[in-house]
């Protein structure tokens, strides 16, 4: 009986898994046209492009898939979770690829982004994107910004690391020394959470248990 118990177990775990590689979302063209569908964040392989991070997307669950990497796209939202196109700042490099995805954890006149794995040192030289999250309406008047998916086809990236700015083209590391300043301006609509925040009940430790705390606050007005 023990032994069915974990075999049905194991199976239920591979179940989710694969419920969970295609969610319902849209994606926004260079061009400025939506589209809406299917997408998985994480395929396997080499993308399209070398250098660039690639998701893939299909009309539904009968379409043929197809494969869209960072200069194809703005922006794309699967489930909950909004992201958008970057280059690595300053001279950091994000794993094999040049351009990649960056989820907007928080968005606001002073956005906060997450990137797996991002914040390694390189000496490339830093190119700015194009476009990014406005901070004035437009496409980041839309982002919900959920939590727990990971995403950038092609290399795989392990650790999560946090930015902050107006948008993609200005991200700043955030670090031990600026989160309390920063995550204080960014929250500073919930003032309960800016005072646990301060207080050191927070840091870059369990930065998404923060993110948690802070749209469950504003949700519940």
């Amino acid at each position: 009986m023990r032994s069915i118990l974990i075999i049905l177990f194991f199976m239920l775990i591979v179940v989710s898994a694969k419920s969970q590689k295609w969610q319902p979302g849209y994606f926004i063209d260079v061009k400025g046209n939506k589209s809406t569908g299917l997408i998985h964040t994480d395929p396997h392989g080499k993308g399209p492009i070398k250098n660039e991070g690639f998701i893939e997307y299909k009309e539904d669950k009968k379409a043929k898939t197809i494969e869209l990497s960072t200069s194809d796209l703005r922006c794309f939202v699967a489930g909950q979770d909004s992201f958008v196109v970057a280059h690595a700042p300053g001279n950091e490099t994000w794993g094999k690829n040049e351009f990649d995805f960056v989820r907007i954890a928080v968005a606001g006149p002073l956005n906060i982004y997450a990137a797996n794995g991002g914040g390694s040192k390189g000496s490339g030289i830093h190119v700015s994107p194009g476009f990014g999250l406005s901070t004035g309406g437009g496409y980041g008047t839309s982002y919900g910004g959920g939590l727990g998916i990971s995403f950038g086809g092609g290399g795989k990236r392990s650790k999560t690391s946090y930015y902050f700015g107006s948008n993609t083209a200005d991200m700043v590391h955030l670090n031990d020394d600026n989160f309390i300043d920063v995550m204080s301006e960014v929250m500073a609509d919930e003032p309960e959470v800016v005072e646990r925040i301060r207080a050191g009940q927070y840091n870059l430790g369990n930065m998404e248990k923060l993110i948690t705390y802070f749209k469950k606050k504003k949700e519940s007005h």
